[in-house]
């Protein structure tokens, strides 16, 4: 039977179910007539957080941009960034130098920006150019003269004292020979040397003789081999400061030519004063490198231009940093922020099979390219990689950047290396992430309040209006202009706004997530194009939303399949007591869908507990939990105020077998159980959503758009009777943006939308029974939903009551 509620409570009329953007309010003909927007529109409070964030200087102002993915957040940070850094200095250059007392400690320089470049290529020509000159210059007659003159007085002193000995011996007839070994003596007569017969043949007494003089000449000789050597040290010496005159006089005028140069940077002038003190002591290497050390231990040999490569890379500028020209503050967007790729690395290089490295290899990170200017990062990206989170704390707090590998980080490993000295850090961190990721971080990292002070917050929506319209057309101009896409005309532009208001959740905000427009606009420019139009209208935007909708509708086509083939079981007429269509949304990331579910309660007398099966088999949420035990704590209060709740009582989701969350259903459930303890039936025609509070108010839902258009659909598809609708709260009326057809069924009386402020509203539409008030003695109307609710719990507890009363008699018979 069909109850005329009419008088009870009106249906909402078809004019608040959409909002409509009438193409006739714009001015324009299409968005090309339009200028784009400077900025982001609806994030005044975000970007006035960033341009606050940027301009502080202070220790730690550094910025978190929260938001859902898609709001903006990238394009606006870069845009503002952009523009700021092009009017900012551009920083100094970094450089890494060898560090000649500590080869393991590699120096650092501080340059003015394309200096670095321009020291290199100096470093590079002076290096070809003394390969040249130092050769040539210990290639002159002057210089071979003055060597030869060395030796030749080293020689003539060493041939003066071997030419007195051997006098000597002479005269003792002993010969001073000049063996492979070196020297020795032997006995001799008449000047000739005794063989070893001859020398038997002699009497023993003469061969004593012999022995004692040849034992007198070899003590002898060790002094004068002694100094010999210390004739041959001085000769090395002279040698030496030969060779360091002419290689001075062969390095200094061209190193002067690049320290005047560079005569102002203090920095410089000192690196190339250890240069010049190193070419000098190793000057051998220019004259002819030596072998390598390990070349013999693994039987290699490297060519001579190895050789003499390896060794002055010594002599080589690393340009760590070079701004090659660019005007401006850098701004880096590091996409891989793992922990070599923020605070740079030392590389290795095989030779000899070997791994050797020197500080040619460092390599620079993402905060090295930022220094003095902006790092740009995602700060799920940054967390995800194994402690690139707290290098990145670490550079902030230390104000330096210290390049180590993971392993000396962790002391893990014990490997000579390389320990670069620290660079200064001055830049401005910008990380990017979902809101509930810098909540966690400020909750559980102390250090993150420290370091990132300053949080832009971005907003999903902004609100919809006569201006919000033209600032949001203005908006998707400059989207369409960027990604090269066609124009769109005033419809095409009124029915974009009109989705985004649907995807908003809000006939009175506008979607401003960027991302998801884009999308949009790119399918319906394609749309467009498809059909060779000039403009983009809304005929093809809508061709867009059904094509999206068609791509991600395949289960929910497979449920109402079910449901019309009576697999799952769902009542569109008629009337049941316990029973309720509840609404439910599933989310399938890019598409969301509503469908019906049974609701069932059952009742009997008991302890006052309403269980909730979902969550005794743990397929409840906490949240869906919450609201069962707010529609308890709703009945006691009404209905067992001066009694106790002897009521037992479960609920379930029929046929459901996933997880259940949200509190939208616990009216749903209310309403169930309202049902079954008065015995009154509830009309199957309609379907319910809405949460409830312990005072019986109905409050907000989410998905309320979906939840209506999934039971309409089931209904247009067994034929709408024009009994049937749905049940929504009151404050979710300025959330409707419903589908054409939706609209147009309730326009002609097909389809009926309810919105309600209380249960009693509610129960009254679902069972056609006045819900009652108490009057002034505090009892419910007679036949009224509430009085008969409230006679079954009296009666269950009159009923509890007489039963524990009997258990002590029949103990005591």
């Amino acid at each position: 039977m069909v109850v005329d509620r009419s008088k009870e409570l009106k249906p909402l009329s078809a004019d608040v179910l959409y909002r409509r953007c009438d193409p006739a309010t714009f001015k324009f003909k299409d968005t090309s007539q339009l200028e784009a927007l400077p900025e982001s529109i609806g994030q005044e409070r975000a970007l006035e957080a960033i341009r606050f964030g940027i301009s502080v200087r202070g220790r730690g102002f550094n910025l978190f941009l929260m938001g859902p993915a898609g709001t903006g957040k990238f394009t606006t940070i870069r845009d503002i960034l952009t523009k700021r850094a092009a009017t900012e200095p551009t920083p100094d250059e970094w450089c890494y130098v060898n560090n000649f007392d500590h080869p393991d400690t590699p120096s650092v320089l501080k340059l003015r920006s394309g200096m670095g470049a321009q020291l290199r290529a100096d470093m590079n020509r002076l290096l070809e150019t003394l390969r040249t000159a130092i050769p040539a210059a210990f290639e002159t007659e002057n210089y071979r003269a003055r060597k030869q003159a060395i030796e030749q007085e080293v020689k003539s002193k060493q041939e003066k004292e071997l030419e007195r000995l051997q006098q000597e011996a002479e005269k003792n007839n002993v010969a001073l020979l000049r063996l492979p070994s070196g020297l020795g003596f032997a006995p001799a007569r008449r000047g000739e040397v005794l063989s070893p017969d001859e020398f038997e043949q002699l009497p023993d007494s003469e061969r004593e003789k012999f022995q004692q003089v040849i034992s007198t000449f070899e003590e002898r000789l060790q002094p004068m081999l002694r100094q010999m050597q210390r004739y041959e040290q001085e000769g090395r010496e002279k040698l030496r400061e030969l060779n360091h005159s002419v290689a001075t006089f062969a390095v200094s005028h061209l190193i002067d030519d690049v320290r005047k140069k560079y005569a102002e940077v203090a920095e410089i002038v000192s690196y190339l004063d250890d240069v010049e003190k190193d070419i000098i002591q190793h000057v051998d290497e220019f004259l002819g490198p030596q072998e390598h050390p390990l070349a013999a231990l693994i039987g290699a040999t490297l060519s001579t231009e190895a050789r003499g490569s390896a060794f002055f890379r010594r002599y080589r500028v690393n340009v760590l940093v070079e701004h090659d020209g660019k005007e401006g503050a850098p701004v880096v967007f590091e996409d891989s922020p793992t922990y070599s790729n923020l605070v740079g690395s030392v590389e290795y290089m095989a030779q000899l099979g070997a791994l050797t490295t020197d500080f040619n290899l460092i390599r620079a990170g993402a905060l090295h390219r930022a220094n003095g200017g902006y790092l740009v990062l995602d700060a799920h990206k940054l967390l995800m990689q194994p402690y690139a989170w707290e290098a990145l704390k670490r550079c902030l707090e230390s104000s330096q950047i210290r390049i180590e590998s993971l392993g000396q980080m962790l002391s893990l490993v014990s490997t000579v290396s390389l320990n670069p000295e620290p660079i200064p850090l001055n830049v401005k961190v910008i990380l990017m992430g979902e809101r509930l990721l810098f909540y966690l971080l400020s909750a559980y990292d102390p250090e993150t309040a420290d370091l990132f002070k300053v949080a832009a917050d971005f907003e999903e929506d902004m609100d919809r209006g006569t201006d919000g319209n033209l600032l949001y057309a203005r908006m998707l101009a400059g989207i369409a202009r960027e990604e090269e896409l066609l124009p769109f005309d005033a419809s095409g532009v009124a029915r974009v706004i009109e989705q985004s208001a649907r995807l908003a959740g809000d006939s009175q905000k506008l979607l401003v997530r960027r991302r998801v427009l884009s999308d949009l606009l790119h399918e319906a420019d394609y749309r467009a194009r498809e059909k060779n139009k000039q403009f983009v209208s809304a005929e093809h935007v809508q061709q867009a939303i059904d094509a999206q909708i068609h791509r991600g509708d395949r289960i929910r086509e497979r449920i109402q399949e079910q449901i019309m083939q009576g697999t799952i079981l769902i009542d569109t007429q008629g009337e049941k007591a316990g029973q309720v269509n509840g609404l439910s949304v599933i989310d399938l990331g890019q598409f969301a869908f509503g469908h019906p579910s049974r609701i069932t309660a059952r009742v009997r007398m008991g302890k006052g507990e309403v269980i909730d099966i979902e969550r005794e088999v743990e397929l409840s949420g906490p949240i869906h939990s919450k609201g069962v035990l707010i529609l308890s704590g709703f009945l006691a209060g009404r209905y067992a105020v001066d009694q106790p709740l002897s009521l037992s009582a479960t609920l379930v989701f029929e046929q459901s077998y996933a997880a259940v969350e949200g509190d939208s259903a616990s009216s749903v459930e209310l309403y169930a159980l309202l049902s079954a303890l008065s015995g009154i039936p509830i009309t199957q025609s309609l379907a319910v959503t809405g949460s409830v509070n312990q005072y019986g108010q109905i409050q907000a839902i989410g998905g309320v758009n979906e939840k209506i258009e999934g039971f309409f659909d089931l209904c247009n598809a067994r034929g709408l009777a024009g009994d049937q609708g749905v049940i929504i709260p009151a404050s979710n009326v300025r959330h409707l943006m419903l589908r054409q057809d939706v609209v147009d069924a309730v326009r002609t009386n097909k389809f009926r939308i309810y919105a309600v402020e209380t249960i009693d509203q509610g129960i009254e539409l679902l069972t056609g029974v006045p819900a009652g008030e108490r009057d002034e003695s505090g009892k419910f109307p007679e036949g009224s939903v509430n009085q008969k609710v409230e006679a079954r719990l009296i009666e269950f507890a009159s009923k509890r009551l007489a039963a524990g009363q009997q258990k002590p008699m029949a103990l005591e018979s």
